[in-house]
């Protein structure tokens, strides 16, 4: 199972220049919202017409500009979860289900009786959408859509609307569900919790354009563009200015880095997660941020810290996040004076 997509598509004020290849594995399209990530399934599913490109799934080209084939939607075999699940409003469960179903009475009756008792939906068949929970609601558009066997599964934002809870449980119940699929999915998000957790693939976009691919975990480590650890989470970067070939000012933050490996001639930009800055209550040897309070914030489970470098010419804040169960090194001897970039946690970027 393979997919293949290189389109080009141009609207008022938005232009889509989008390139991704997949393996039989789930895909996370990671993006901020506006990006060209929903546009983008829309063009695999037929829903809107590139302008000009191809796209192939498992061999069969569903759309080629050049020799003008444009498969229409119904004919394409693309399972899509809507954002708002389309479920039919004056549709039962049961209806809603089997509504995609070409066969016998009695062979539909049987496929969505299964369906109903694999998706934890029996005594809701005879209920509207209207009377379903959100969480309820997708579990009926995901069995609607896996009942016709698709090859390819997309997901538009599927976890968007509902709570924490219910959020990590239907996460965890949609990927014991593609366990056994065989096909392509395709996750569209702008949470990178959500991608991180549920995708083997991630495909970076800004503003239309395929920033970078690769393996989710790595491109998490080493994300290589600037654009792509923004996305993924990074809350301190900055452009450099070079100084040899280990050493650079992060102009941004007015402080100079001096590095043991060799710094690539592509870098532009520094990066450092706001988990990664430790804190020193000396004068480290280098690497190091001597900085100022801008405020503070607590969370459940950490606390987050605002803060400028002392040489920082720029009013924006640097973040410095600490687990709850680290405080009390700080609750004892206040606050440091110094925050260390240990050099295997910077992220030299393009």
């Amino acid at each position: 199972m393979s997919l293949e997509v290189a389109i080009e598509k141009k609207l008022d004020g938005f232009s889509l220049e989008v390139e991704l290849k997949n393996e039989n594995q789930r895909l996370g399209i990671l993006g901020a919202s506006g990006s060209g990530k929903s546009l983008t399934l829309k063009c695999i599913a037929g829903i809107e017409k590139p302008d000009s490109g191809r796209i192939v799934l498992n061999g069969r080209v569903l759309f080629d500009s050049e020799k003008k084939i444009n498969i229409l939607p119904q004919q394409r075999r693309v399972g899509y979860l809507f954002q708002n699940y389309a479920l039919f409003p004056m549709m039962t469960v049961e209806e809603n289900i089997g509504i995609a179903i070409k066969a016998s009475k009695e062979d539909r009756r049987q496929m969505v009786a299964a369906k109903i008792m694999e998706y934890r939906l029996e005594g809701l068949k005879s209920r509207y959408p209207s009377e379903l929970s959100g969480g309820q609601q997708q579990r009926v558009a995901l069995a609607r859509m896996l009942v016709s066997n698709p090859d390819i599964i997309m997901l538009d934002e599927p976890f968007s609307s509902l709570d924490s809870y219910l959020k990590d449980l239907l996460q965890q119940q949609l990927l014991e569900t593609l366990t056994d699929y065989h096909g392509d999915v395709l996750l569209v998000t702008h949470n990178r919790d959500e991608v991180y957790r549920f995708c083997e693939r991630l495909l970076i976009i800004s503003k239309g354009r395929s920033v970078i691919s690769g393996d989710t975990q790595e491109l998490f480590e080493r994300p290589i563009k600037m654009e792509a650890a923004r996305l993924t989470g990074c809350k301190n970067l900055s452009p450099i200015s070079r100084i040899d070939g280990h050493t650079l000012e992060a102009t941004e933050w007015g402080i100079r880095i001096s590095l043991r490996t060799e710094i690539p001639e592509s870098t532009n930009y520094i990066g450092i997660r706001a988990h990664d800055l430790l804190p020193s209550w000396k004068q480290p040897d280098c690497n190091y941020i001597p900085f100022t309070m801008v405020g503070s914030g607590g969370l459940p489970f950490e606390e987050h810290f605002f803060i400028k470098s002392m040489n920082q010419a720029s009013e924006e804040s640097l973040r410095w996040y600490i687990q709850k169960d680290r405080m009390e090194e700080l609750h004892s001897k206040g606050l440091p004076l110094y925050l260390c970039l240990p050099e295997e946690k910077l992220l030299l970027l393009e």
